[in-house]
């Protein structure tokens, strides 16, 4: 009995360190794997150990039989000689498919962020509108008139805060304002300067936005 499990082992054995070769030079055909030798031997007798407990789970007797009938033991030699083979598969195509999905998440995880990003940057305009300022913030001054708007800058300032709309494009303006988009251009980049109004840029495009302190300036020139 005892001769015999050591030809067993020995057969796993040696069964384990032919397959893990057969792995190490396929896997060495793409420069990428960064497999080795020691790797591959150890996965490959690994696997081939495993084979009595596979046998087993499948009620299969083979171990047994080797023992009458010796021409057996050449099946059981390939039954570890594919284990070890086919470990390699096993692990290299979880791995793969793990960094696949590792990958895949992190993409979908970098949009989500981009996205929140934006989203919350055209929210901030809409939450600084809707929010009462405290009398000692600084927005909440008394507008200095001695730097009256001029007349084209008054009526972008109109049109930014009397549409339905909080965030304007380009086109909007100018058609409402009816003004060209250069003189639109430069009005807006007054207005932005003196902070009467903001711009942002999302999925769609620059868009222009009335400050608070633009909201206050509109109610004093209107």
């Amino acid at each position: 009995m005892a001769n015999h499990i050591f030809i067993l082992a020995a057969v796993m054995m040696i069964a384990g360190v032919f397959g893990g070769l057969i792995n190490y030079y396929q896997m060495n055909q793409d420069d990428g794997d960064p497999a080795s030798l020691q790797r591959c031997i150890v996965i490959g007798i690994g696997a081939a150990f495993l084979v009595p407990v596979v046998l087993d789970l499948v009620n299969s007797d083979l171990i047994l039989e080797i023992q009458g009938d010796p021409s057996r033991l050449l099946i059981y030699t390939g039954f570890c000689l594919i284990a070890a083979i086919g470990s390699r598969v096993v692990i290299v195509n979880m791995s793969d498919r793990i960094l696949r999905e590792a990958t895949l998440a992190r993409a979908q995880s970098d949009s989500i962020t981009h996205d929140l990003r934006i989203l919350q940057d055209e929210l901030m305009p809409l939450v600084e509108t809707e929010t009462e300022q405290d009398p000692s913030d600084d927005n909440s001054a008394p507008i200095d008139l001695e730097n009256d708007l001029d007349v084209t800058s008054s009526k972008v300032l109109k049109t930014l805060g009397c549409g339905r709309f909080i965030f304007r494009s380009m086109a909007g303006l100018c058609r409402e304002a009816g003004t060209d988009e250069a003189t639109m251009g430069k009005t807006l980049n007054v207005l932005v300067a003196r902070d009467m109004a903001g711009r942002i840029s999302g999925k769609k495009g620059m868009r222009w936005y009335l400050t608070e302190k633009g909201r206050r300036m509109m109610d004093v020139v209107v």
